[in-house]
């Protein structure tokens, strides 16, 4: 059945277009069915909108950052550099951006109508405007870049560091064309949910800030708007703390790290690097000009050693410690009877809130041994005082909850704060599956799945694994992160109010250089994508295969590296295997 409605869209579409090729011949046409999916487009009447040089971009003065962003990724795609004016002059062939909350009822929804004169696209806020352009972005047929026609494109290196396609580079065939016909349509749009993130963990391996932009550009293509980024662990302390400056004086830095998956084989070559105060913030400010919230991750009580090197004090034993080598979980952890930690956890959250204005915070809490707890008087003197009432660690969580609540903002915790009695109005984010999630909704928790069965993306996406550069366990192909529903039948309607949406991780033990991530990435973040915008009725993966070819195009055009698993003619030559 899927398949005939497959082809009977195919036939729609073609059928749409053909009298547009006929009278427009070496004109290419857009094609709105783009990932993700909109939730409704509707055939128009009449001639297609035909986008040359002679069409402007209208927009009022609020709005003009968004015009800018337009004219950018028309200009990438077909060489046309197009001026944005305030006010549509009459008779004018123009691409029209406005707002209206009344019109558009969802914040991040849009509107979108094509007819001959003009494209007119309302956003029910500037933030569902950006993601309407990004459907007209998407919707530009452009060449393919893999194939016969350049087989350069065919040899990647190991580093994944070459190979890249000029973003704007108007020799390309893509920037050649003389019209892209819009043909008429009615688009109404809006996202399944309002929490639609990537994860990137730049603790294990240090990614510059030039890639970081890059990173959220990504998911601005892909309609997100929650960059989560994983600041510190135990292989590394990444952000500026100016009260406790050895934190990226000794935490940012380590002297080796383990040669694959935790074997006794050390490579010995320092390796590390941190944001300042000033980098973070510029790309906050780079996040929020797309409408991407930046949520900072600084994880505790565990994966606290890189802390504990700067400061020994901090922890149980006293040290010494040293900035993590290997992967997995230390068993040395912040000492949660030592008031200096709070203190500690106080200066850095003060700091950090400063520097990012997310209203969630995230603070971890995942993967916490408890042996040096049980070992120390202090922690064990604290537990005796606290009965069987509470843990240590749900001790430590609401100490630093209520500090975050105070300064009104949430605390957002990995799912292991449901063992340890996560105050209610606490965030979980549920990675050990879908269920802790579920269970923390049915006690009126908010939640964001996150689970490692679908939404690990630094697993292998290739089952045969000596095709794949990462040797992280465990296989996620890019069927199954398309087949994800992050709301189960069995909650009650209210439990599935507070799942607020879902998102990816990338953890960086394995990826060594941004390439990497980006292959990881890609093409799954498209498949995440539909997950998190399109409606489960809308969803089906033969034809979002054939919309993600499409898209490919334009990762191709933008120098992404991604997995071409699903197109085995891209594949490279055995001789470049690795």
């Amino acid at each position: 059945m899927c398949k005939k409605m497959f082809l009977m869209v195919v036939v729609a579409i073609v059928g749409w277009q053909l009298p547009l090729w006929s009278a427009n011949e070496g004109a290419r046409v857009a094609n709105y069915e783009v990932v993700p999916l909109p939730q409704s487009i509707q055939q128009g009447k009449g001639k297609a909108f035909v986008l040359d040089a002679s069409v402007q971009i209208v927009a009022p003065e609020s709005l003009q950052r968004e015009a800018a962003f337009l004219a950018t990724y028309l200009n990438e795609a077909t060489g046309l550099q197009l001026t944005v004016i305030a006010k549509k002059p009459k008779q004018a062939r123009c691409i029209v951006l406005n707002t209206d909350s009344r019109t558009v009822k969802a914040p991040e929804g849009y509107q979108l109508t094509v007819d001959e004169r003009t494209v007119r696209l309302t956003g029910g806020s500037a933030a569902g405007l950006f993601h309407g352009l990004q459907t007209l972005r998407k919707a530009i047929p452009l060449p393919e870049i893999f194939g016969k026609a350049d087989e350069t494109h065919q040899i990647l290196s190991t580093d994944f560091t070459r190979c890249r396609v000029p973003a704007t580079n108007v020799n390309h065939p893509a920037a050649n064309t003389q019209q892209i016909l819009f043909p008429p349509v009615s688009i109404a749009d809006a996202p399944r949910f309002g929490w639609r993130g990537m994860h990137l963990d730049c603790s294990r391996h240090f990614f510059p800030i030039s890639f970081v932009k890059k990173y959220i550009d990504m998911l601005a293509l892909h309609n997100m708007n929650i960059f989560h980024w994983h600041l510190t662990d135990d292989q590394g302390w990444r952000i500026e703390i100016k009260k406790w400056p050895r934190l990226t004086e000794v935490g940012s830095q380590r002297s080796g790290t383990v040669i694959g998956c935790n074997s006794d084989l050390d490579d010995q070559q320092p390796h590390g690097g941190f944001y300042t105060q000033a980098e973070a913030r510029e790309i906050v400010e780079y996040a929020r000009q797309r409408h991407i919230t930046v949520v900072p991750e600084i994880d505790m009580p565990g994966h606290m050693v890189a802390a504990l090197a700067s400061y020994p004090e901090l922890g149980c034993t006293g040290g010494p410690y040293e900035v993590g080598h290997f992967w997995g979980v230390y068993k040395d952890v912040l000492c949660v009877s030592n008031e200096r930690v709070y203190q500690f956890v106080e200066d850095v959250l003060s700091e950090i809130m400063d520097i990012f204005p997310s209203d969630v915070i995230h603070i971890g809490g995942d993967e916490t041994p408890t042996d040096r707890w049980k070992a120390c008087p202090r922690c064990s003197q604290l537990k005796t005082t606290l009965g069987a009432k509470q843990t240590l660690q749900g001790h430590f969580t609401e100490r630093v909850f209520n500090f975050l609540t105070a300064h009104h903002r949430r605390a957002l915790g990995w799912d292991e704060l449901l063992d340890n009695n996560a105050p209610q109005n606490s965030m979980i984010m549920s990675w050990r599956g879908t269920q802790p999630g579920s269970k923390a909704a049915a006690i009126g928790h908010d939640v964001v799945m996150a689970p490692t069965s679908h939404c690990y993306f630094d697993y292998q996406q290739n089952e045969h694994t000596a095709h794949e550069p990462s040797r992280c366990s465990g296989y996620i192909p890019v069927e199954k992160v398309y087949s994800l529903e992050p709301v189960p039948d069995s909650l009650a309607a209210e439990a599935r109010s507070h799942i607020l949406g879902v998102q990816a991780n990338l953890w960086a033990e394995y990826l060594t250089t941004p390439g990497l991530v980006e292959y990881q990435s890609l093409p799954r973040a498209a498949a995440l994508a539909e997950v998190q915008w399109t409606q489960p009725e809308r969803k089906n993966y033969e034809a979002f295969v054939g919309r993600l070819t499409r898209l490919t195009r334009l990762y191709d055009w933008l120098g992404y590296q991604y997995a071409k698993i699903l197109w085995p003619q891209r594949q490279l030559p055995s001789r470049w295997q690795f």
